[in-house]
């Protein structure tokens, strides 16, 4: 169905369902005229959902922006469902997709777990892919599972503690990152709504917390907790569906697409060392350390960065 209407004062041109043949309902919308350069906007997480604020990044003018709610996220259905919930059918249903709206090549713009999809689907699908802009490098590894859950401690003591308080550890616990996901998924997949709630908010807090430079308490409860909580320690648990380093050992299937990745230096979620570690094993990337900033995609120099980026790749397609 074509819509044209205003969504939180933006003006949103279409937006529509993808059924799956397992049982999924994809929600979508894009703007902009199709005959632009075709972007695909890949939201964080996994377990988070897009907002009218990531349609700042395009303009409307240059581009043509794809942005839809992964599996049990956002308005997609059923909300927060785990089953058939894996990397391997996001990047089906970014083809479905791309199908659909009969695009034949688009941009790959994601960042912290969006990253990791994007990579993901330029490694299966490289004649998909005008080029990539990545933010918040993560390549869905044990070890930044584990540096997540304790690693960031050392530079968010608070934060960790407050994260251990709402998951029921004792405060003079210190708990490894395999005791923090069993007691993690005792709380958050309990049947009980209050408890699941409960530690879903102190999960979403830890991470809202520390996604930027200036740290603060950010809380975050409802169904948006719930969401980026059960469908983030799904994954975690599966080891985000993917081998030990798989990402890195299969990047020269997209050696030849052009990438630019945005890296705030003092992000402590993921870390710029792997973002290193990515330009490195791709040699032909663009990396763009951003001083003065963390995680989110929001802070002022990240963002001025990925636009920048963005528009350079875009010149040359």
């Amino acid at each position: 169905m074509i819509l044209t209407k205003k969504y939180k004062n933006k003006e949103i041109h279409y937006t529509d369902i993808i059924t799956t043949t397992d049982g999924h309902k994809i929600y979508f919308e894009v703007k902009g005229d199709t005959s632009l350069t075709p972007v695909v906007f890949l939201h964080g997480g996994p377990g988070a959902k897009i907002v009218p604020a990531h349609y700042d990044f395009f303009n409307p003018n240059l581009f043509f922006s794809i942005l839809f709610d992964q599996r049990g996220c956002g308005k997609s259905e059923p909300f927060c469902e785990l089953k058939n919930n894996n990397i391997q059918n996001l990047i089906l249903d970014m083809e479905r997709l791309r199908e659909k709206l009969g695009v034949e090549k688009w941009i790959l713009f994601g960042g912290s777990w969006g990253s990791t999809l994007a990579l993901y689907y330029a490694i299966n699908y490289p004649g998909r892919c005008l080029g990539l802009v990545l933010r918040g490098v993560f390549l869905g590894t044990r070890a930044e599972i584990d540096w997540f859950l304790c690693g960031m401690s050392k530079f968010y003591p608070e934060a960790h503690k407050l994260f251990l308080k709402g998951l029921n550890f004792s405060e003079l616990s210190n708990p490894t990152s395999d005791e923090i996901l069993k007691r993690s998924s005792e709380l958050i997949f309990s049947d009980n709504e209050e408890v699941c709630q409960k530690a879903s908010n102190a999960w979403a807090k830890y991470e809202m917390s520390c996604s930027t430079i200036d740290y603060k308490e950010r809380e975050v409860s409802g169904s948006a907790a719930l969401s980026l909580a059960k469908i983030e320690l799904h994954y975690f648990l599966n080891n985000c569906f993917l081998k030990d380093n798989e990402i890195l050992d299969s990047l020269n299937n997209m050696k030849n697409i052009p990438t630019y990745i945005v890296q705030g230096r003092h992000d402590t979620i993921c870390p710029p060392f792997t973002a290193l570690k990515l330009k490195e094993t791709l040699p032909n990337s663009n990396l763009i350390m951003v001083d003065n900033a963390g995680h989110s995609a929001f802070e002022t120099g990240i963002k001025k960065a990925l636009i920048t980026a963005l528009n350079d790749l875009r010149n040359q397609t």
